[in-house]
């Protein structure tokens, strides 16, 4: 058998390309992204958790649909807040010994579960991105926050503010938001190392406290205040 060796060049630019191949194949690594959210808020009034995704700037956002759980427990929504890729879906069980009638009139498709006995539980898949207060028409006390990002890349801050995202190397528009306080962004690039973004500051000093609607848009009846 004759073994023909390659010229210098040809091996060469055949090793250039199996690299080429295997860079393409091979996924960037994501590193951690932290930062802080700050929020400005009036004396003596807590400030409420926050909502931070990032959005990609120079490519398309990735699509990654979670399956969450809402759950309905002591007459509240636990957790009270989520953040949440376009296209995932929140169960939302009724664990408690009563009848709950989840429903939201905000967001770009405002939706409502109708009423269903403890023990059950309903469904609903979120295809439009944006911000759903979630409510209980039987109990006002009941309140919730989704916030729907057109990304896979979300998180709800700490209690003291600080997050982090776990994002591939590139830029990204980070964007921080509470049901409070409208959004804030800054630009960002992440590496295949650890980041910092700058502070994001949310200003809730202009929130009032007020009663909202019932699903047909009128007021609780008082008793439901008792309940």
């Amino acid at each position: 058998m004759i073994t023909r060796q390659l010229a210098p060049h040809v091996r060469i630019a055949a090793l250039t390309s199996i690299l080429c191949v295997a860079a393409a194949v091979v996924p960037a690594v994501a590193g951690p992204v932290t930062g802080v959210v700050r929020s400005t808020v009036r004396t003596g009034v807590a400030g409420v958790p926050a909502i931070v995704y990032a959005e990609p700037i120079d490519a398309a956002a990735l699509r990654a649909p979670r399956r969450v759980t809402l759950t309905q427990k002591n007459k509240t929504f636990q957790p009270r807040v989520l953040a949440l890729p376009l296209g995932s879906t929140v169960d939302f069980p009724n664990n408690d010994g009563i009848y709950h009638n989840v429903f939201s009139l905000s967001g770009p498709q405002p939706f409502d579960l109708g009423l269903y006995r403890s023990g059950e539980t309903r469904p609903r898949t979120f295809t439009a991105a944006g911000t759903y207060r979630v409510f209980c028409n039987i109990h006002p006390q009941m309140a919730a926050f989704i916030v729907v990002a057109p990304t896979a890349f979300t998180t709800v801050a700490a209690p003291d503010g600080r997050f982090t995202l776990e994002l591939p190397p590139g830029r990204y528009r980070v964007t921080a938001m509470s049901e409070r306080a409208s959004p804030v962004s800054v630009e960002i690039a992440s590496t295949p190392g650890a980041s910092v973004a700058p502070d994001l500051v949310l200003d809730e000093s202009a929130w009032v406290a007020a009663q909202h609607m019932n699903k047909f848009g009128k007021d609780y009846p008082a008793a439901a205040y008792q309940r």
